[in-house]
């Protein structure tokens, strides 16, 4: 009986910190959109609010980093919780990483100025590749709640958006001018776009972490040395 309570004891608390790991999701969302309005608006002072709620992403890592650390130490988990263990520690690490890509778009506000000689069209790039990001932050985010393994292969799809976004993004910035501080906002904004093509990445690996928890095995969705060992044919 005691062994009983001790596993449904660790059940809840497994499934406290997986909702801890994911509601991280959500936090980087926030972020996010700070972050895509602050590039935008070349707003110095939002940008200091997304440094700022760094601090909370950080702060969720160590919660359910440290919350899982503790669940080992107290019962060796075995079989399905055991990779779920193992995926949560991959999923939360990936949370942070997203936050801080958040905070490097945001550090780039004030390098800018308060009024760059903006492009429209790079511009418009960068809110799209926004929209897809956050996008593939929340679909990450249902796949592993509901085990679903093809909403989490779907990711690859939206994500080769982000990708040729990035591409148009860096083409622009070769086409911009000559003027300096035009290319100087140029490259800012191809750092941008980096750190959301790097969101995007993050996002990918964590489906990749639902697929894992769901068969048991780690495969990349999208591996560029074994192209053919990707999962079938996707859309552009």
């Amino acid at each position: 009986m005691a062994d009983l309570t001790s596993r449904t004891q660790f059940q809840d608390e497994l499934k406290e910190l997986e909702g801890a790991a994911l509601g991280g999701l959500n936090l980087v969302c926030q972020s996010l959109d700070r972050a895509i309005e602050t590039v935008q608006q070349q707003d110095v002072e939002l940008a200091s609010m997304v440094i700022a709620d760094d601090d909370r992403i950080d702060g969720r890592y160590l919660e359910v980093h440290q919350g899982i650390l503790s669940l080992l130490a107290l019962q060796a988990p075995v079989a399905g919780d055991l990779r779920l263990v193992a995926a949560l520690l991959h999923v939360i690490k990936h949370v942070e990483r997203m936050g801080d890509q958040c905070v490097n778009m945001a550090k780039l506000v004030p390098l800018a100025g308060h009024q760059p000689p903006a492009d429209a069209e790079m511009l418009a790039n960068i809110a799209r590749m926004g929209k897809l990001a956050s996008s593939l932050v929340v679909q990450s985010k249902q796949a592993f709640q509901r085990r679903d393994v093809a909403l989490a292969q779907d990711l690859v799809r939206q994500d080769d958006d982000i990708d040729g976004l990035n591409r148009a993004c860096f083409h622009r910035a070769l086409e911009i001018g000559d003027d300096p501080d035009a290319r100087e906002w140029a490259m800012h904004m191809m750092l941008v776009a980096r750190c959301l093509e790097r969101i995007g990445d993050n996002a990918v690996d964590i489906g990749e972490q639902c697929a894992f928890v769901v068969t048991g095995l780690f495969r990349e969705f999208e591996d560029a040395s074994h192209p053919e060992l990707s999962p079938g044919p996707r859309g552009g």
